[in-house]
């Protein structure tokens, strides 16, 4: 009788494997973190954050893939925690437009060492308010949870934390 193996931990094989030009390997990645070209779009931002363990401590080698499809642009970004002073992702892309009366938002995929299945989020975007409030996911959330999918608007830079546990844990989504 063959039985099937368990789970492995995802992790820490990120850089090598799939951001390698991040990490200066000297291949090409299939996907960066430039979602868009910023000098090409004017409407380019920046989405920036960190991730944080449960005793709110940065984790250095989290791997963060975006998608967003807002039916005219469909868009994928990968990055590493690893290389920047701050321990960051940073991604530049543009605001997704609203699809049926949804509220933009970005698909987050949270890959970290310790994990045996990635964590999958969305990022909604604090300038979109009245969108927000009759978007159905997004109020599926209790109130006192919506909060940690809300990026915050700083001028072309969209701030978004991801707590992985704690008091304040993002919400995860099971898909």
């Amino acid at each position: 009788m063959m039985l099937q193996t368990p789970s492995q931990t995802v992790g820490p094989y990120f850089a090598y494997g799939l951001t390698p030009e991040q990490y200066i390997y000297d291949f090409k990645s299939l996907v960066g973190n430039e979602m868009v070209n910023p000098i090409d779009y004017e409407e380019a931002i920046t989405v920036t954050g960190k991730v944080f363990d449960g005793q709110g401590v940065v984790i250095p080698d989290a791997m963060i893939e975006l998608w967003q499809n807002d039916g005219q642009n469909q868009l994928f970004g990968r990055f590493g925690t690893g290389t920047d002073a701050q321990n960051r992702f940073v991604f530049y892309t543009i605001k997704p437009a609203s699809v049926n009366g949804q509220a933009p938002y970005i698909t987050a995929i949270i890959f970290m060492r310790g994990q045996q299945v990635h964590s999958y989020t969305r990022i909604y975007f604090s300038d979109e308010a009245e969108l927000n409030s009759k978007d159905e996911v997004l109020n599926s959330v209790p109130d006192d949870r919506r909060h940690t999918l809300i990026a915050h608007k700083k001028g072309s830079t969209y701030e978004f934390n991801i707590y992985m546990q704690g008091d304040n844990e993002t919400v995860f989504f099971d898909i």
